[in-house]
């Protein structure tokens, strides 16, 4: 199901909240071991969503982009494993490699990280500058699956560079649109 939303519980200017979770593979990895010199790009996804599916190769080469200024990048997968086993480990060391993501890709089991970002959605894009502050919160593109047009990450794109040459925010941006977080019974925000 499709949802439009806006970012509650972070406004720009706010520290990204800490996490600590485990890649795929058992790896554990941090918010502080996973942002890049000049900043992180951190987005909540999962395996089968259309909307993720449609951007997945564009971000591994966006992220390959970013890094090269400095700007690194995180995925999580807060999704109810349960009840999506498509969206499990296995799986998305898979997905991961398919769409030539060489960046950490976490499971958030317990769903709170995906609670303390206020993501709702896959993909659900947060932009932080070299302190850690949220820069942008928005969509990747303009594009959508069944739209006929390609990914191109110009929202991102347009919002990493501001950040990077110390200028303001867009001024405009567009929430990300996507399939919404499969909460575990019960664990709905």
């Amino acid at each position: 199901m499709a949802e439009m939303h806006s970012t509650f519980d972070l406004r720009p200017g706010d520290l990204a909240p800490d996490f600590s979770l485990p890649d795929a593979a058992g790896k554990m990895v941090s918010r502080r071991s996973a942002a890049g010199p000049n900043g992180m790009l951190l987005f909540f996804a999962c395996n089968h969503c259309p909307f993720v599916t449609h951007l997945a190769q564009e971000i591994g080469t966006f992220s390959k982009e970013i890094s090269s200024k400095g700007v690194s990048t995180v995925a999580i997968n807060s999704n109810d494993l349960e009840n999506y086993p498509q969206d499990g480990p296995v799986p998305m060391l898979h997905f991961a490699a398919e769409n030539h993501w060489e960046f950490p890709y976490l499971i958030d089991e317990s769903q709170q990280v995906a609670k303390s970002y206020g993501a709702a959605c896959t993909p659900d894009f947060f932009l932080f500058d070299s302190a850690g502050k949220l820069f942008y919160a928005g969509q990747f593109d303009e594009t959508r699956p069944k739209s006929g047009l390609l990914p191109n990450g110009n929202d991102l794109r347009e919002a990493v560079q501001r950040m990077i040459s110390g200028e303001a925010p867009p001024l405009k941006s567009r929430p990300s649109s996507g399939c919404n977080i499969k909460w575990k019974p019960g664990n709905e925000p």
